[in-house]
């Protein structure tokens, strides 16, 4: 496993900051760490680079323990901080080769140009960072994250105050990271998460509530909702009659029917055309958006 976290707990005095958290991130997943402000999630991250240690529990990254070999597990992470604490005197170029050194990189000014390629710094490459829009101070955040070729990437909210056109820049960027590496990523963007994650873990007041695939997360809360449309005229409670339904509105020509069951209402509905001499014109599965699913399990 390329991240591994077993019974985790952090303690600020008196308060836990995380509780008994435990997960796993196989290599080459990218994966969304969410949860609302104050639940955890920084404080997780900064554990499993090496910059606090924990209370209790293990935690380990490319199967070497992060409490006996802080050094080590350093070499193979690459992280991108919430407030990215660049040295916003030096110029771009200046920067990388600087970062570059500290991990003594071989090929170094090739492996720069390499890096400023690959995150799209060459037109801002001989600029001062501080003279930088804050997308492309992002951009040199990646860059010093991943110059030294690390499995693992740890990105703290990465698109924080990006403006439309860099947020999809930034997204594709790491996306095609995630190709090679395993990357973990804080972010309070949901359609960001649906966009590049495979798989989503929640976490609330420091205890993990959710580790599911986000393609399943319309299934996890055992609801499930269809749009139907009929031929003829139906009356609400007929659809209400239903095996399995909870509740049912009408919605533009149709109806959004809704069960509590984990069933597949559609077949449910199809019965019940074939018994009434009714057609159904539309019969669509709404998915639950990542929103919904983040608000149901987060809320007070």
């Amino acid at each position: 496993m390329s991240i591994e976290i077993n019974n985790l707990f952090k303690y600020y005095g008196e308060q836990a900051a995380v509780k008994n958290v435990s997960f796993s991130i196989p290599k080459g997943q990218v994966v969304g760490f969410l949860g609302p402000n104050g639940a955890g999630k920084s404080t997780t991250m900064k554990i499993i680079t090496g910059f606090i240690p924990a209370s209790e529990g293990s935690v380990s990254v490319c199967g070497i323990p992060v409490d006996t070999n802080n050094l080590k597990t350093r070499q193979k992470i690459g992280y991108l901080p919430e407030s990215n604490p660049l040295y916003t005197d030096m110029y771009v170029r200046e920067y990388l080769e600087f970062v570059g050194r500290i991990y003594k990189i071989k090929n170094l000014k090739q492996r720069v140009n390499e890096m400023i390629d690959l995150v799209g710094l060459g037109v801002e490459q001989h600029k001062k960072i501080e003279a930088l829009s804050k997308g492309y101070k992002q951009r040199v955040g990646l860059a010093q994250a991943i110059i030294h070729d690390p499995e693992v990437l740890i990105l703290d909210e990465p698109t924080s105050g990006l403006d439309p056109n860099q947020l999809v820049e930034i997204r594709e960027l790491i996306k095609n990271i995630g190709k090679e590496k395993t990357v973990l990523l804080s972010t309070h963007i949901m359609q960001e998460v649906e966009a590049i994650c495979q798989r989503v873990l929640i976490i609330k007041q420091g205890v993990l509530v959710a580790d599911n695939i986000s393609s399943d997360i319309k299934y996890t809360d055992n609801k499930q909702t269809v749009f139907v449309e009929f031929n003829k005229s139906v009356s609400k409670s007929e659809l209400q009659k239903i095996q399995g339904v909870q509740a049912v509105r009408q919605f533009e020509q149709g109806w959004l029917i809704e069960a509590t069951e984990l069933i597949d209402l559609r077949l449910k509905i199809a019965e019940f055309a074939q018994q009434n001499g009714i057609l159904p014109l539309t019969l669509k599965l709404e998915a639950k958006s990542m929103e919904e699913y983040f608000k149901s399990l987060t809320k007070n």
